[in-house]
């Protein structure tokens, strides 16, 4: 059963020099107590998708066309109220920059009640149980201490780790981590990973990892979406993705990797485009060793089933 589906997502952006469109019709399914990897470069449309589930858009950003459908819910269609109940209660986001989520005004204690109360409407003397014992599973030596302690007085995993309490003390559903590791070094990387996969398997929730490091991928998600210049170029089950791995830009993050099937440590050549560049056909094909001329840079392919429960967009298929 899924937990989350997005369905025919388009996002544009109204800037003063015209209309740019930065998600271009992506399908999205998360199952329940399952990791769903989203990935590419920056700048292909990841975090903006995941902001849409949020409803967390910026002013210039707006949603033209699909769903977002959770709990039986269309969250493009439900009130900002209602809206504001689902955030960070059954949709918690731990997001690159822990500071830009804690308040560095008040302590880890005081954000953690605010939360609780806001959401559970418990008394604070329960409210303050709940955020220690939140605070105890994430595994944050002397819970007490952090509680009376402000951000600035934690390390960065001590920071992640506090966010993803937040997020526990709720009893979230779906956690969306954007890129939850990166401004950590590759211990903690491991630890908080480890957390979240403790998470996942004991409480049955189910994140949507937004992420540029396959590696990470390959370890901790059970199924993968890559995305390129706001579209879905491939779609697998893990295991399946690393195994057959089908379009060319997938097949050159892999070869990418510093330890990877290819053996020959290889970059991807250009960049990726910029959200007002207009590219015609299959927006990878300035920069793929397979163009076909004159079907590749005219017409754009479909994302189509190559395998079992295995898609790709690519005209080679």
């Amino acid at each position: 059963m899924n937990v989350l589906e997005i369905n025919n997502l388009n996002i544009n952006f109204n800037l003063e020099e015209g209309v740019y469109q930065a998600v271009d019709n992506i399908c999205l399914s998360i199952k329940e107590g399952s990791t769903h990897a989203l990935v590419g470069e920056s700048g292909c449309g990841k975090s903006i998708t995941a902001m849409s589930i949020l409803n967390l858009l910026q002013k210039t950003a707006s949603i033209t066309r699909g769903s977002i459908i959770f709990e039986d819910k269309d969250l493009l269609s439900v009130s900002k109220k209602e809206m504001q109940s689902i955030r960070g209660s059954k949709i918690a986001l731990i997001p690159q920059d822990p500071l830009t989520s804690l308040n560095p005004l008040y302590t880890i204690g005081n954000q953690l009640l605010e939360i609780i109360e806001l959401h559970q409407h418990l008394e604070k003397i329960k409210a303050k149980e709940k955020a220690i014992e939140a605070l105890k599973l994430v595994k944050i030596p002397a819970p007490e201490r952090c509680f009376n302690s402000y951000p600035h007085e934690l390390s960065g995993g001590m920071k992640q780790r506090a966010i993803i309490a937040m997020a526990l003390a709720c009893q979230a559903k779906l956690i969306i981590a954007d890129e939850p590791t990166t401004a950590l070094d590759v211990t903690i990387q491991v630890q908080i990973m480890n957390l979240l996969e403790e998470i996942k398997k004991e409480y049955g929730t189910s994140i949507l990892l937004i992420s540029h490091d396959l590696a990470l991928v390959s370890q901790y998600a059970d199924e993968i979406s890559v995305m390129y210049s706001g579209r879905i170029v491939e779609q697998a089950n893990v295991r399946e993705f690393f195994l057959t791995t089908n379009h060319p830009y997938s097949t050159s993050l892999i070869r990418a990797l510093p330890s990877n099937k290819f053996k020959k440590l290889a970059s991807i050549k250009g960049q990726p485009p910029t959200l007002k560049q207009n590219i015609n056909g299959c927006k990878f094909h300035p920069r793929c060793s397979y163009c076909l001329p004159q079907v590749c840079n005219s017409e754009i392919p479909e994302l189509k089933e190559i395998g079992l429960h295995h898609f790709s967009a690519c005209h080679l298929n």
